[in-house]
């Protein structure tokens, strides 16, 4: 341990615990530009760069960096001294010299963290003056790219190469024309980019946000000639109410679907009952190839689950060779769309062309998996737009609806009723748990002793664990953040040495409640576990909590499907990857 003092108040800390964090598990703010990190999740960037975090060590003839700063024995640390505050002020005085100053137009406005730094620090006016660097703007379908906004802290890098292992961005260029960018200034959807966004959430300004669809979606609601439906994914309901004022992790889905009916939605769907849906269609797929294993059948083993858009792209961008283990089971959001343009308006009476699916997602990927070609009839978008938590939001707001004033309202039929199976599929460990519950009940033809798989629960990278199908071991594996996907695909590209049957992955930490299109949560790892516990509140609270046992879900196989994985439900509900390796395609 190592004694100092921090503000004139005695701290003892670990040995190699930077200043920052020795600060901050005391109470004491320092501010920060280029810093961040999700604790618990082995998720930190420090580079040191913006020098706002400076501080004064007695001794010491120069500021010292806090956030790269190891404490040592008998330290003494001022944070806020008028030397500390003079110097930092100066620093982010340099930063918005070469900073556009449009915070009435900037997405981030509200959210920008040197916004908020030059209000705390009193900043009026800009002493310096001079040129301002400009660069040309890019966009894919779900990320918009202003790097005249860039301030060089680098979040956006570590986070693309470190946690996602994707590695689109780096820094290049030196001196004033130094930027963040893909390699030569290329467009953003001709790299490695799948999408994830993850770079959006970490980002401190509006150098890198989500591709708006609020108009067209207002566009959609004000035309008469269009049925408007709106889907809601899982992960929504824990996280829209922070956009209001709420404690992270309250529950708002009846409020939520009171606030779509007000703002003009023909029919107000759950993505849950979708969610169960593909349990169905990839629960199913996994017990027909686990029976083919043991007819000494060859098959590809282990099944990947299909569910997050942003790990399709990374696969088919990197491992090619295994794209026949990932489920043909399109996503949730994917298969409610063929379900309402081709079940539910027919039974309303409405023209597939004429019905218009909005779904409301903690995630940017999505934006993109809704414009694959292989999600089109004629042409026309099984689901035509995309929305995130924060646009929702953002609808609600111009709509004037106090959200905490709603009712509670339940989720229109047939397409709404849901299990707790589905609510759990926005955590990590959530789709592999739900998958489970009905697979071995499907399997075994016995009630489960225990329905809660706690050993995929929780924030761990890499979490396995064997389940005991009634005499039959089925190992399972579930990953959070695309770069331990990509250490569990080598594992299983180097032959699968712990035969694994069934992997789950999602691209962004902590699964889809830690989305890019989820309100920010500028680094704190807490709001995301309390997202994560709300989910199996919600899951413990509901009647029904595995996905074979929906009402609405036996019917729709009774009355139009017939069976899972039969010959309709491959045709609608099941889709095919495409080799991406060396494709260069162009988004925008």
């Amino acid at each position: 341990m190592v004694k100092l003092t921090i503000d004139n108040r005695p701290i003892e800390v670990e040995a190699g615990t930077t200043i920052l964090k020795a600060a901050r598990q005391n109470g004491i703010d320092i501010p920060t530009l280029c810093y961040f990190e999700l604790a618990g999740m082995n998720f930190e960037n420090k580079p040191g760069g913006c020098r706002v975090c400076v501080v004064e060590v007695e001794g010491r003839r120069n500021l010292a960096p806090a956030c790269v700063t190891e404490c040592m024995e008998g330290m003494v640390v001022h944070t806020h001294n008028a030397r500390v505050i003079n110097a930092r002020k100066t620093v982010v005085e340099l930063i918005l010299s070469d900073h556009p100053n449009d915070c009435l137009q900037c997405a981030k406005s509200g959210d920008c963290e040197l916004q908020a730094l030059a209000t705390k620090l009193g900043i009026r006016e800009i002493p310096f003056k001079g040129e301002q660097s400009t660069y040309r703007k890019d966009t894919t379908k779900s990320v918009y790219r202003d790097m005249d906004k860039c301030v060089m802290c680098r979040r956006c890098e570590t986070m693309c190469n470190q946690i996602q292992s994707v590695g689109a961005l780096s820094a290049i260029n030196r001196g004033f024309p130094a930027v963040v960018s893909p390699a030569f200034e290329s467009d953003l959807g001709t790299t490695s980019c799948v999408n994830c966004g993850q770079c959006v959430q970490v980002c401190p300004v509006g150098a890198l946000t989500l591709v708006d669809n609020v108009s067209d979606v207002m566009k959609a609601l004000a035309d008469p000639t269009k049925t408007v439906v709106v889907q809601t994914a899982p992960a929504v309901r824990v996280a829209l109410g922070e956009e209001f004022g709420l404690e992270p992790g309250t529950i708002v889905t009846g409020k939520m679907a009171a606030a779509l009916r007000r703002i003009g939605f023909d029919y107000v769907f759950d993505t849950d009952w979708s969610a169960d849906l593909t349990i169905m269609e990839e629960g199913t797929e996994l017990l027909h190839r686990v029976a083919k294993v043991l007819n000494g059948e060859k098959v590809a083993m282990p099944q990947f689950t299909s569910c997050c858009p942003a790990w399709i792209m990374f696969m088919e961008k990197n491992f090619p060779d295994l794209l026949d283990n990932l489920s043909t089971a399109k996503s949730p959001q994917q298969m409610f769309g063929p379900v309402a343009k081709n079940f539910f308006a027919k039974k309303i009476g409405v023209k597939r062309e004429d019905m218009v699916v909005v779904s409301v997602m903690p995630c940017l990927a999505k934006k993109s998996e809704v414009a694959r070609d292989e999600f089109k009839v004629n042409g026309d978008p099984d689901v035509n737009f995309s929305i995130s938590t924060r646009e929702l939001a953002h609808l609600i707001k111009q709509f004037n609806i106090d959200l905490s004033q709603l009712p509670e309202e339940d989720f229109d039929s047939p397409l709404g009723e849901s299990t707790g199976a589905a609510v759990i599929f926005g955590a990590t460990g959530g789709v592999m748990e739900a998958a489970l519950r009905t697979a071995y009940e499907v399997h075994t033809k016995k009630t489960l002793p225990r329905i809660d798989f706690e050993e995929v629960r929780g924030l761990d990278g890499v979490k396995t664990a064997t389940v005991d199908f009634d005499g039959l071991p089925v190992k399972v594996a579930v990953c959070h953040t695309l770069s331990n996907a990509r250490a569990m695909m080598e594992e299983v590209r180097n032959g699968n040495p712990r035969g694994f049957h069934f992997i789950e992955v999602m691209a962004c930490p902590g699964g889809c409640i830690g989305g890019a299109g989820q309100p920010y949560h500028h680094g704190n790892s807490d709001i995301i576990r309390k997202r994560m516990e709300a989910t199996y509140r919600e899951d413990a609270g509901k009647p029904i909590r595995k996905s074979h046992e929906n009402p609405d879900i036996i019917a729709i196989y009774k009355e139009y499907y017939g069976e899972p994985c039969g010959h309709l439900s491959h045709e609608q509900l099941h889709t095919h990857y495409i080799d991406r390796s060396t494709k260069v395609e162009i988004e925008g």
